[in-house]
C-alpha cells in the first residue's frame, strides 16, 4: 500500500514542475517518470527495502517520499539543462 502512496506523492510534487523552466531531461514526460522514481526509490530505501503493508501505512509513508521526487526532480533538470543544447536544436 505504501508503494501506491510513494506514486502518488511523486505525482502531486511533479505538477509543481510547471513553475520552473522546461529545462528536464526527457521534458515534462521525463520528470513525470523522474519524479515518480525518485520516490519510489527513496521511500523503499527509507523503509528498510521492503514495501510496508496497508496497516503499516500512514501520513509518514507519504512525507518519505518527498526529498526522493524533489531531489529526482533536480538532478533531472541539471542534466538537462547541461545537455539542453546537445538534444535541442536552435529552431528560432
Amino acid at each position: 500500500m505504501s508503494l501506491i502512496v510513494w506514486v502518488m506523492m511523486g505525482i502531486a510534487l511533479w505538477h509543481f514542475a510547471v513553475f520552473v523552466p522546461d529545462r528536464f531531461y526527457g521534458g515534462i514526460v521525463g520528470a513525470f517518470l523522474t519524479a515518480i522514481v525518485g520516490a519510489t526509490v527513496f521511500g523503499f530505501v527509507v523503509s528498510g527495502m521492503t514495501v510496508p503493508g496497508q496497516a503499516d501505512t500512514d501520513l509518514l509513508s507519504a512525507l518519505e517520499a518527498i526529498p526522493g521526487a524533489i531531489a529526482a526532480l533536480a538532478i533531472s533538470w541539471w542534466y538537462g539543462s547541461k545537455t539542453e543544447g546537445v538534444h535541442r536544436p536552435d529552431v528560432l
